[in-house]
């Protein structure tokens, strides 16, 4: 991604859209396309995390972020401060460890994921080929005793993933600390983010995830890591075992994302879901106005934050377009940021799928972790198409770009 040309200044702490807290990582993946780690002689240097991705993505997008956490006094955490910096997102908050080092990781092109084994009889370098150097990290020392409630909750909306649970026990703590319902938390985003290589030896990483989901507003999963950490099938298995959160989404690959909306039962059709725009300090779960019928033309973030009772759950899909996958990795990432940005802007739960999707294939049409999103208006008449026009959508690399010779109207099939 091009590095974004505004700045948000040191120093600023204006409340953020989306607060992201988490570890980054410098990432190394091997020069030569689909070389293993093995028969890599040289690597290209890159930045990774979760959060900061989601971050970025959004900065990138035209919303003011602010990505919060710990690096080492190392040249590596030089790197990832600047460079998360570089697309726009405010830094201010990064803290630097001299005693702890910033952490590294190593990758192939095809990381996946929940970092599942490959299928029986897959050819080619393994797709979860993945070496991480975090143990010890100075992210890994986050706790609530070190990172202020007040940081982490400066903005409208606060995205975690699973990922930082799995670091340390403070970690664990810090994420408990901050998901409690209490005076003045922000809307919280919830990526679960399963990773099989994170929680080996802590067989009660699954039980850990689905806490954390629940005590959230806004999730993210997708079908294999539900599979994967909780022996679940199926979109509708996963809201059963999930009722809590107001929005669970969950990814279902190339097929496409469902969203659950929970809706208020007041009268047919009626409905509040989220809201992005009270920000901190407000102390209260802003109760809308006036309910609106519940359709899918009805903006996401019309809501609140706690569901009025009785409710019931709004099903939503949408097609995944086809990709030409250059790199399966940071997806997940992307699609979160696409559905927060949508959130942002007040879309509905349709729009905000097909924008995931479109930053979605934004990261897997790009070599590395982050990838440029579509412009806004480009993005926005994608995912204004109609179904059967949005079904013969394929998108490869290059697509966010658009040209005068070869318009957005190219890349779709014809039935």
């Amino acid at each position: 991604m091009t590095a974004a040309a505004r700045r948000t200044p040191e120093g600023d702490h204006r409340p953020a859209d989306v607060v992201c807290l988490g570890e980054s990582m410098v990432a190394f993946r091997p020069a030569a396309e689909r070389a293993p780690l093995a028969g890599a002689a040289t690597f290209a240097r890159g930045i990774g995390g979760a959060e900061s991705n989601v971050a970025c993505a959004l900065a990138a997008a035209g919303h003011r972020t602010r990505w919060v956490g710990r690096v080492g006094a190392d040249g590596f955490g030089d790197h990832l401060v600047a460079a998360i910096a570089a697309y726009g997102v405010d830094v201010s908050a990064v803290q630097r460890d001299p005693d702890r080092p910033t952490g590294v990781y190593f990758r192939t092109a095809g990381e996946r994921s929940a970092g599942l084994p490959d299928p029986p009889g897959a050819s080619g370098p393994p797709h979860s080929e993945v070496l991480y150097y975090r143990a010890g990290s100075a992210a890994s020392a986050m706790s609530p005793e070190v990172i202020p409630r007040a940081t982490a909750w400066s903005g409208h909306v606060l995205h975690l993933t699973g990922i930082t649970a799995a670091l340390s026990a403070g970690c664990l703590a810090l994420l408990r600390a901050l998901t409690e319902r209490r005076p003045g938390r922000p809307l919280v985003s919830f990526d679960v983010n399963y990773r099989v290589a994170l929680w080996r030896n802590a067989p009660e990483g699954p039980a850990v995830l689905a806490s954390l989901a629940r005590r959230s507003d806004l999730v993210f999963v997708g079908e294999d890591e539900a599979e994967a950490a909780w022996g679940l099938h199926g979109a509708a298995a996963i809201r059963s075992a999930l009722p809590e959160p107001r929005v669970l989404v969950v990814k279902q690959g190339a097929a496409g994302a469902t969203a659950y909306v929970r809706a208020a039962a007041g009268g047919p059709g009626t409905d509040a879901v989220l809201t992005a725009g009270g920000g901190p300090g407000t102390g209260d779960a802003r109760t809308a106005a006036a309910r609106t019928p519940r359709t899918d033309a009805a903006p996401l973030a019309d809501a609140v934050v706690s569901a009025p009772a009785p409710s019931v759950d709004v099903v939503v899909s949408a097609p995944a377009p086809s990709v030409d996958v250059v790199a399966p990795v940071g997806a997940g990432d992307a699609f979160a940021a696409g559905f927060l940005h949508g959130t942002l802007r007040g879309l509905t739960p349709g729009q905000c799928l097909r924008h995931g999707h479109l930053m979605a294939a934004a990261a897997l049409t790009a070599p590395g972790d982050l990838a440029a999103p579509p412009r806004r208006d480009h993005a926005d008449r994608l995912a204004a198409l109609g179904p059967e026009a949005w079904g013969r959508l394929r998108l490869g690399p290059g697509w966010t770009e658009p040209t005068p010779a070869a318009p957005a109207s190219a890349k779709e099939r014809t039935p």
